[in-house]
């Protein structure tokens, strides 16, 4: 009876092996940023940034499966964090050192670790505030600081920029570190950076969505380098909007919170004279509507 037991349980606790799909996404991420820093060591660098690239790809792939399937698992949320350490803070750093920061050595190093270790604080941070219940619904809408797949293209850029034009000023070690210095501050600021994942397009918006999202795919194909530069600056572009942005609707809540707070009935019964008036002449507050980016 114990055996049968046992096997019972086995049997419950097994899941199908379309649970591994986003773990197996966030394996061949982190293969594909150890493999782009062995290209990189070889001084093949447009290999690597390629293969560090496709990691950020199949980063977004596995949080989606994860959603599509419904699968949250502890193992995949470490899992996803060491993975993007390793291809958004460490190969980036690494990368930037070995190409155009190795002429000062020393300083060099030092804003490689300092853009290795705002990664890793980034990534801490993220995990702790989004267990947090109590967070504010402005929030939910958009990142804390520089997001760590959007701050390894950012560190690149310069590199990714030397492919695109082949001028020796972007190979040039201060732009570099001063690249690598700015992105490691804002991936541990508190700018407010939009995030894709909560936008919502009306139905009249999707041809001309998918139509930009065919030109852009087509643009990656003929001239990749060029368009990643590209969208590296559309990137920087976006982050003043979305510090706007996020500032309307924090007011839009703090309004809104202060209304609701104004219009709540006293916990204390009335009581004598004043009891009979009340219901009378009451002023329904006006909540505003909560505005999406």
């Amino acid at each position: 009876m114990m055996l049968r037991g046992r096997r019972r349980q086995r049997q419950r606790t097994r899941r199908p092996l379309l649970h591994m799909v986003p773990n197996l996404f966030t394996i061949l991420s982190l293969c594909a940023g150890l493999t782009g820093l062995r290209y990189g060591l070889d001084g093949r660098y447009e290999i690597a940034v390629a293969l560090i690239v496709a990691a950020a790809v199949l980063d977004g792939l596995d949080g989606r499966a994860a959603r599509l399937l419904n699968i949250q698992s502890k193992l995949g949320a470490e899992l996803d964090s060491l993975a993007d350490f390793f291809n958004f803070g460490v190969a980036p750093a690494l990368l930037v050192y070995l190409w155009a920061l190795q002429p000062v050595r020393g300083l060099g190093w030092a804003v490689a670790l300092l853009f290795a270790v705002c990664c890793a604080l980034r990534l801490a941070r993220f995990n702790t505030e989004a267990d947090d219940p109590n967070r504010p619904r402005w929030t939910q809408h958009f990142f804390t600081g520089v997001p760590a797949p959007a701050a390894a293209g950012l560190a690149l850029s310069p590199m990714i920029a030397w492919f695109a034009f082949g001028h020796g000023f972007w190979q040039h070690w201060f732009l570099n570190a001063a690249v690598l210095a700015a992105v490691a501050i804002l991936m541990v600021s508190r700018v407010p950076t939009l995030s894709i994942k909560r936008l919502r397009l009306r139905p009249d918006q999707i041809v001309p969505t998918l139509a930009v999202a065919g030109l852009a795919m087509a643009l990656l194909v003929t001239e990749p380098w060029l368009t990643l530069s590209l969208l590296a600056l559309l990137y920087v572009a976006s982050l003043p909007v979305s510090v706007l942005v996020a500032a309307r609707m924090r007011r839009e809540e703090a309004v809104a919170g202060t209304v609701t707070a104004a219009g709540a009935p006293s916990e204390a019964p009335a009581t004598g004279p004043a009891a009979a008036n009340v219901g009378k002449d009451r002023v329904v507050p006006f909540e505003p509507r909560q505005g999406r980016p």
